[in-house]
């Protein structure tokens, strides 16, 4: 006998048998009066134990959780004898989760052994006992002189700092630099940062914690070899070392395989949301807290007009946030109206974000805008959290997959500081600002505080919250608007006011369906597999997953 199931409110839910039956917070197990979960078939030798299974996309039984686009929670135990009389047993240690998105479409891909490849990774990277550290290291891309296309991505991340290695970005540096900008490594965003590093802006890859590799559509590649591609590259890891561990080192990175067989189109990133900054502010204690990065109608009018006036197309998102990260959602209008949503994760998890491919490619046309919306929830902060590059800070982003390539890189915002400030009751600022955070001149219970002080003094209250929240989503912005090789758009830098748009969004309705209902809906139907050792062997039940 068999249990399958997944994470509900209370418990879990899943199959028993042919039966279908969910767990509350004690672990006992109860059959769900709505009999949705159907075993397609099972099979079981010395090593390996097989189920697939099959249900409704959304059954609206209150003992199920919809499937969607979003996270799932995958959980499973089980157990090495059979259900008894007495009822289940407990499953000890052999148990696991790990978050998986079951609706991302797949990609079919060539076998990387068929295929060249060159490895960008850090050598012998000192990681300090502090709790956030962003090393960069520049490169030379090694395909010169003629044009490739790169098809696939991986990740190669050390054995046992796969916690460590919170993100990883590329980035395309200036043409105009030579081979001695390859002779060491150095910490990001640091006083004593290589002049070299600040021509490095305009991001060709992601990847984030959780995600495996990227395998480009079959008609899109990442363009290298040629003047206009990257010669030079800028990778940035990201270390998370929140209990300040000593003596590590680390040697991850990025493989790169690669074809001189020429797709169609080149691929181009565009990142889009909040522009990191301490103007992205959220108050403690909120159980929910909505941030909006906007990438503006003016700034897709002036790239898109003067390089795509039929558009771009979008094929893959990746949707970044970091620790009070609990929803993300990148919204799309045309003229006005609001178009399906481009990607979402409406169950957001820290530990788990990798490029979404679209079920279908979106076009962004010159006068379209996008939206990055996300949820928040501080419930267990007392100070403020700030926009910012440590995992305790947050940010809000998108990265755009897209082709054919244009010269727009970044397209984002960032709310205009001063009014954010007269919601807590300051007045006045030192003028010239000479300091940053720049310090508070009046009222006197402000004065002489830097604004990070000053919005820490403030007694946050959750109606307090909820009314700094509707503030901020409608102040004047700033617009950043860029180009590669540091070059902007002439909007960058320009103020403009967020849309009229309806909030909150307005999620799509769920039309239930159950097994008696087949051809009413989609169904889902999922292969579950466990690998048993030879000391193990038997009778195994029940399964959870």
């Amino acid at each position: 006998r068999m249990t399958l199931g997944h994470g509900t409110a209370g418990g879990v839910a899943g199959i028993w048998g042919e039966e279908d039956y969910h767990t509350d917070e004690n672990r006992v197990l109860k059959k769900d009066p709505q009999q949705d979960y159907r075993l397609e078939y099972a099979m079981e030798n010395s090593t390996h134990t097989i189920l697939a299974f099959s249900r409704e996309l959304h059954t609206c039984d209150p003992n199920d959780k919809s499937i969607t686009e979003s996270t799932v929670r995958v959980i499973w135990a089980y157990h090495h004898k059979d259900l008894g009389e007495a009822g289940q047993n407990y499953h000890g240690s052999t148990r696991g989760t790990k978050s998986l998105r079951l609706l991302n479409p797949e990609k079919a891909e060539v076998s990387p052994a068929s295929l060249s490849y060159f490895d960008l990774t850090n050598k012998d990277v000192p990681v300090p006992d502090k709790d956030t550290t962003y090393w960069c290291q520049m490169f030379k891309i090694p395909v010169q002189h003629e044009k490739h296309h790169v098809t696939k991505v991986e990740p190669l991340i050390q054995k046992g700092h796969e916690n460590l290695v919170h993100h990883i970005l590329l980035y395309q540096c200036s043409s105009n630099l030579n081979d001695s900008v390859l002779d060491y490594g150095h910490e990001c965003y640091h006083p004593n940062m290589p002049d070299s590093f600040f021509t490095c802006e305009t991001v060709i890859f992601a990847w984030a914690i959780g995600g495996e590799g990227f395998t480009y559509p079959p008609h899109v590649g990442l363009s290298i070899g040629t003047a206009a591609d990257p010669q030079f590259v800028l990778m940035e890891v990201h270390y998370d070392n929140p209990t300040y561990t000593e003596g590590l080192v680390d040697n991850s990175g990025l493989r790169l395989f690669y074809t001189p067989v020429l797709r169609k189109y080149d691929a181009g990133v565009i990142e889009a949301g909040l522009w990191v900054s301490l103007f992205h502010n959220i108050p403690p204690g909120m159980p929910e807290f909505v941030s909006e990065g906007h990438c503006t109608l003016e700034c897709l009018e002036e790239a898109l007009g003067a390089e795509r006036p039929s558009g771009i197309h979008v094929f893959a998102v990746l949707l970044h946030a970091h620790l009070a990260g609990r929803a993300i959602r990148m919204r799309h209008f045309r003229n006005g109206e609001e178009q399906k949503l481009l990607a979402y994760d409406d169950e957001f998890d820290f530990n788990f974000q990798e490029f979404q491919y679209l079920e279908e490619e979106r076009t962004i046309m010159p006068g379209d805008n996008l939206i990055t919306e996300c949820h928040y929830s501080t419930m267990d902060r007392i100070r403020m959290t700030w926009g910012g590059l440590s995992t305790r800070n947050e940010m809000c982003l998108s990265y755009l997959l897209y082709y054919p390539r244009i010269n727009l890189t970044r397209c984002a915002s960032i709310p205009d500081i001063m009014e954010q400030l007269q919601f807590i009751g300051v007045k006045e600022i030192y003028r010239p600002v000479r300091t940053w955070p720049f310090i508070i001149k009046s009222p006197k219970q402000y004065k002489n505080l830097s604004f990070m002080d000053a919005m820490n003094k403030f007694k946050w209250s959750k109606s307090e919250g909820l009314s700094y929240n509707e503030l901020v989503l409608k102040l004047p912005m700033n617009v950043r608007c860029s180009k590669t090789d540091n070059a902007e758009w002439s909007f960058q830098g320009m103020t403009a006011f967020p849309p009229e748009i309806e909030r909150p969004y307005k999620t799509e309705p769920v039309i239930c369906s159950s097994s008696s209902c087949l051809p009413c809906s989609l169904s889902f139907t999922l292969l579950f597999v466990v690998h048993v050792t030879s000391s193990t062997i038997g009778n195994f039940g029940p399964f959870v997953q």
